[in-house]
């Protein structure tokens, strides 16, 4: 007889409609686990961190948070951000805070209707939306180089620099894995996308 797997899942609704996406995603998931036959179950866990928590505690997220993520098999993000908190503090002090402390370098997004759901795309419900989104999590952008200089200069004498970084090794994981899942599929054809026009080294 299998002996039935636990999976230890650490839920961070964090802000806005990510408490409603956590809680409807982990009722889906709790139906599949009582439907398994006992193959699977889940064993939950969930964290107040978010800009709610940074307005009362001056953190989005605990001093040990990362530790007491790292031992998990998954974590469920909401979304984070909200008016009353800068974008780059909660950016940064969640979700990025995460994504670059564990390396978690591929965001993967398929796009697909689901049945009975009325698109909000014009006259897209006839069309079979079928792929993938796959995007580099970790780099680019996402690297966080820069700084402010020059400010002693006086007022406009400041200057904000802002770098993206593109290593080989980043970006040969993020194309292999975005060739190796277009193999798995009926269409097996991947597009590059890039916001390139303007970067003549980066994203050539």
């Amino acid at each position: 007889m299998t002996t039935p797997q636990t999976f230890r899942i650490a839920a961070i609704p964090a802000d806005g409609v990510g408490a409603e996406v956590v809680a409807a995603g982990r009722a889906v998931l709790d139906a599949l686990a009582e439907d398994s036959g006992g193959a699977f179950s889940f064993a939950w866990e969930e964290f107040p961190w978010g800009c709610d928590y940074y307005t009362r505690t001056g953190k989005m997220i605990d001093d040990d948070g990362l530790d007491r993520l790292k031992d998990f098999d998954a974590i469920y993000f909401g979304a984070v951000g909200w008016p009353t908190v800068p974008d780059h503090i909660s950016l940064w002090g969640l979700r990025l805070k995460i994504c670059q402390s564990f390396d978690q370098w591929a965001n993967v997004r398929p796009v697909h209707f689901l049945p009975g759901v009325q698109s909000p795309l014009r006259k897209a419900d006839d069309t079979d939306l079928d792929w993938v989104v796959v995007r580099e999590n970790s780099e680019g952008e996402y690297a966080g180089l820069g700084g402010r200089n020059l400010a002693g200069r006086g007022p406009g004498g400041e200057v904000a620099v802002q770098s993206a970084l593109f290593t080989e090794v980043g970006c040969e994981r993020i194309m292999r894995f975005a060739f190796d899942l277009a193999r798995t599929r009926d269409r097996r054809k991947v597009s590059s996308v890039t916001k390139s026009n303007a970067q003549q080294y980066g994203m050539v």
